[in-house]
């Protein structure tokens, strides 16, 4: 029996029957995705779009003519949170600690001096365009840590608006959809090993599963360091939170319309080390231990790849494109310009660190 007031860090993944009309959506929208890359490689011989990029697209488009009732929203969430993240933590038996170690510490220093030097760029350009402080600050997090996880934990210790933060949502989300699209057409075009392609996917893109998508044309190699950089970028978000914390003077704490913890209420550490980065390590440790029967692998990463697939639909019908054309000039432009600097700003540091 739990505690009254008590709430696990650890999602619960029963499928109650809230969750069924949901679920059975994404799956189509997946069904979908794999039916149209089979169809691109039966036509041109290659899939231009693998499956993971195509649920997304799917998902949006789908959003764009028809939003999914208030039933279907159970199971959407739990597609795109509690599946997605239990992909990640299975994710880890493909990698070694051995691996992880041969990366250097130079990567992980790499990790954080980009991230670091995302939220300094992103801050300027919001104040460059006149966007909010605030605002300014939920954009940085979100481009340079983790999307929207990034944003709603950033979310109390600024105390942002709740206006502030679906705007902010909703357009880097579409920020983060082109570049996810994009990247691999543009990296296609560099003379880069693949397991630079991936390193790249890893600093740039918005979300862990649009990290893999991106990565994922690129061979296991690049998918595996994708992943492993944008994991190190989510660690940061811990650091990141509570330095933002000291500046929770700067508004108002009387307006209803700010998103904050409640009164004498701390943020618990599953909030700025997300559950399924433990796991995702434990697997690697477990895995670096041989405890993990090397027939297992295989299957276990392929089901990592249909979970995620099934999170990218989700994700997808989350997209509101016509939220997005909304957005403000000040809006608009920061976002454009952080991106293109951390696109930008990557490319450069990974062709001096593994394009020697």
């Amino acid at each position: 029996m739990s505690r009254p007031g008590y709430h696990s860090p650890f999602p619960s993944i029963a499928l109650t029957n809230s969750r069924i009309p949901g679920i059975s959506l994404c799956i189509g929208i997946t069904v979908l995705a794999y039916g149209l890359e089979g169809l691109e490689r039966a036509v041109t011989g290659k899939a231009f779009l693998e499956a993971l990029n195509l649920a997304l697209v799917a998902g949006v488009v789908f959003r764009s003519f028809y939003k999914p009732a208030t039933s279907f929203q159970p199971g959407i969430k739990f597609c795109s949170k509690t599946l997605l993240n239990i992909a990640i933590v299975i994710l880890g038996t493909t990698f070694s600690l051995q691996a992880v170690l041969s990366a250097g510490p130079e990567l992980l220093l790499s990790v954080m001096g980009m991230v670091i030097f995302s939220l300094v760029f992103t801050c300027w350009a919001g104040r460059l365009n006149g966007l909010s402080p605030t605002q300014t600050l939920l954009v940085a997090c979100g481009n340079s840590i983790c999307g929207n996880s990034a944003i709603m934990a950033a979310a109390p210790a600024v105390h942002a608006r709740d206006e502030d933060v679906g705007a902010t949502i909703a357009f880097t989300a579409a920020g983060g959809l082109a570049v996810v699209l994009g990247l691999p057409f543009l990296l296609s075009c560099l003379h880069m090993p693949d397991i630079a392609k991936g390193a790249v996917a890893g600093l740039t893109v918005y979300a862990v599963p649009q990290v893999m998508a991106a990565a994922f044309p690129f061979g296991p190699a690049a998918l595996q360091m994708g992943t492993l950089v944008k994991l190190m970028r989510v660690l940061m978000l811990g650091p990141v939170c509570i330095a933002l914390s000291f500046l929770d003077g700067r508004t108002d704490r009387n307006d209803p319309t700010l998103v904050t913890t409640r009164p004498g209420q701390r943020q618990k550490l599953t909030s700025l080390v997300p559950w399924y980065i433990i796991g995702f390590m434990l697997m690697v440790i477990i895995r670096s231990f041989d405890a993990i029967p090397s027939a297992l692998i295989a299957p276990l990463s392929q089901t990592a790849t249909f979970l995620t697939i099934l999170a990218m639909a989700a994700l997808g019908l989350g997209i509101d494109i016509r939220s997005v054309f909304r957005a403000g000039r000040p809006l608009v432009l920061t976002v454009l310009m952080s991106l293109t600097g951390l696109v930008s700003t990557s490319l450069l540091l990974v062709r001096l660190l593994m394009c020697h």
